[in-house]
């Protein structure tokens, strides 16, 4: 994958840090997860959430992010596995997380996952403001100028 679209996804998902998970092997829908970045690792990202959650038990995952400002759309393939490392949980814990888990961070009930990323693909969208314009008035656009699309590891 091209660098400037690498920095540019990471930039818009530590902006907007929302993504939709879906374990592979798992039946019925993804679920919105906030991911905890850190400008430190490659290729990871963390979650915290129950045991019980349907993404709880990791695996083989999928998730889907589209950035705030409609700039950055991705999928990202990889495997979630419990992050046993003291000092990762320790500091990713913070009060927004706590606020979803008050019995705080040494709950048993609570697992945090890591989202080891294999492969992502990447759009990102630059139409400006002639192609805003011609999207609110029904004109064409040229996908070429629209914006990019990679594939690899992010």
């Amino acid at each position: 994958m091209e660098s400037h679209v690498r920095e540019r996804f990471w930039k818009a998902f530590s902006a907007s840090p929302f993504i939709m998970m879906k374990l592979d092997a798992a039946h019925g829908h993804a679920e919105p997860m906030t991911a905890l970045l850190d400008k430190e690792a490659h290729h990871a990202i963390w979650f915290f959430c129950k045991r019980d959650n349907r993404i709880g038990a990791g695996g083989r995952a999928m998730g889907q992010v589209m950035t705030k400002g409609h700039d950055v759309f991705a999928c990202l393939a990889g495997t979630l596995v419990e992050e046993t490392d003291r000092a990762v949980r320790e500091h990713h814990w913070s009060n927004a997380v706590e606020a979803w888990f008050p019995k705080g961070k040494d709950d048993p009930s609570i697992v945090m996952l890591r989202f080891e990323i294999d492969d992502a693909e990447v759009w990102t969208s630059d139409v400006g403001i002639t192609g805003l314009f011609k999207l609110a008035t029904g004109g064409t656009i040229d996908p070429s100028k629209a914006g990019e699309h990679e594939v690899g590891a992010v």
